[in-house]
């Protein structure tokens, strides 16, 4: 107990005299900078004033999503209470006001002030967060369910194998973060199934994201002969395993050896054009492309970083960090609730989406911030645990004023574990309610109910 107390100690001396060291905030003060302010007004739409203007409709949004209870009769209750607290006239409950202000509210905005945020967080971390002072980005993609509706279906159609009526309207979204801040940059949206909807094609619509000396880590779904040739054209550098159906033919006897195991070579451009490639991209592509193959740690990886001073070690131990773009995910989807989402339309289902990802950004950018006084990584900070801080912040600060200085030493108090090389079985423990598979229209369903009654439990 006494070492524990010791090391809280320690830390909250170390924030404090990191903080007098560096005299500023410099990530929070983002949020009150005048270039995020000139974001937010150049993005407004035409109002006048309401119960719930845009900006006040965003601020209950963003805490309606970060809330375990994300339903709009929830968020409504909170606001009619903080009015009273704070003395100004009582409002109605009902939520039909909120649900109409959150249709008026620009998708366009929301969607800036995340790549906003994403940008200047990653941009302005230290070097010491950074890889050979060189920034980090990691790609990966997902999917999330909504609402069974007739406009989602229509959008975002579900599975093909399924049944009409059984199954759930999904999308795949396709996110790029940062490895240093752990801030989201970008992320498009897309349907699951049809033309153009694969990861590689969403990734393909981010290529603005990248800058000249980048480096980019990916599975490898990505490491194909027309993205890397891109990535190389825009000086980005690319850390991706090698594609399964090429591993037996990677020979390390070709090309230019750097070690064992660890060679450059040249790759041919493909003859065949890719259905989503027009002629004309297809013949401005380059005949050939150098990339480098190694094997380490049982993976061969694919890199256009052909320096023969970094060795085959480094990279992979580079390429294992691609498994926190994983984490990212998790905290955006479980942590955060947006793995189902609850919007019925597809307009506020991709609206829900980006107020989702806007609210991961601040609580990173008060992680970088906590990180920065606390001199550590913002990578060995609990992101569940800087979530539950904010929302209690958040509560506690409706009455009186408080120094975000002492959020921050809270925030630095709880680190992750150093779990390299995890290995976990994807099975669970706990068994599931002994209830059968709905294999019918839900009407349906209810009608036999009505006219036989419930069918027994499974054993």
């Amino acid at each position: 107990m006494n070492a524990t107390l010791q090391t809280l100690k320690h830390q909250r001396q170390r924030v404090k005299s990191h903080q007098q060291a560096t005299g500023s905030l410099d990530f929070f003060n983002l949020l009150t900078s005048p270039e995020l302010l000139q974001q937010v007004e150049a993005h407004l739409p035409e109002h006048r004033e309401r119960l719930f203007p845009p900006t006040e409709t965003l601020a209950l949004f963003l805490t309606q999503v970060m809330n375990a209870d994300q339903s709009c009769q929830h968020i409504v209750n909170q606001a009619a209470i903080q009015r009273l607290v704070m003395g100004l006239s009582p409002c109605s409950s009902h939520t039909g006001a909120y649900c109409k202000a959150r249709q008026r509210l620009p998708v366009d905005l929301i969607a800036h002030l995340s790549r906003f945020l994403g940008k200047q967080l990653s941009e302005q971390a230290p070097d010491t967060w950074r890889w050979r002072q060189r920034r980090v980005l990691l790609a990966d993609g997902t999917t999330v369910t909504m609402p069974d509706t007739e406009a989602n279906q229509v959008q975002f159609p579900q599975q093909g194998g399924q049944l009409p009526g059984l199954g759930f309207p999904i999308c795949r979204i396709v996110g790029i973060t940062c490895l240093g801040s752990g801030a989201l940059l970008d992320a498009a949206i897309g349907k699951f199934n049809g033309k153009g909807s694969g990861e590689t094609g969403l990734l393909r619509s981010l290529q603005d994201t990248f800058q000249s000396g980048d480096v980019l880590l990916g599975d490898a779904f990505y490491a194909t002969y027309f993205f890397i040739a891109a990535m190389i054209d825009k000086g980005v550098d690319l850390v991706m395993e090698q594609q399964g159906s090429r591993r037996r033919s990677t020979d390390f006897r070709r090309g230019h050896r750097l070690a064992q195991h660890d060679h450059v070579i040249q790759v041919d451009k493909p003859a065949l054009k890719p259905d989503w490639m027009s002629d004309e991209d297809y013949l401005a592509a380059p005949a050939s492309i150098t990339v480098r193959e190694c094997r380490t740690a049982g993976r061969i990886l694919v890199s256009t970083i052909c320096d023969p001073s970094i060795t085959k070690s480094e990279l992979g131990k580079l390429y294992q960090r691609r498994w926190q773009v994983e984490l990212d995910l998790r905290n955006i989807k479980d942590t955060m609730g947006m793995n189902i989402l609850s919007c019925k339309t597809p307009e506020m289902a991709i609206k829900e989406i980006w107020v989702t990802l806007l609210a991961y950004n601040l609580i990173r950018l008060m992680m970088a911030q906590s990180a920065l006084l606390a001199d550590v990584l913002p990578r060995t900070l609990s992101f569940k645990h800087c979530l539950q801080l904010w929302l209690n912040w958040r509560q506690a600060c409706q009455t009186k004023e408080m120094d975000y200085a002492l959020l921050f030493k809270l925030m630095a108090q709880q680190r992750v574990g150093k779990r390299p090389g995890r290995i976990e079985p994807r099975a669970v423990k706990r068994r599931p309610k002994a209830y059968p598979l709905l294999r019918k229209p839900r009407s349906e369903a209810r009608q036999q109910v009505i006219d036989f009654g419930h069918p027994k439990k499974l054993k």
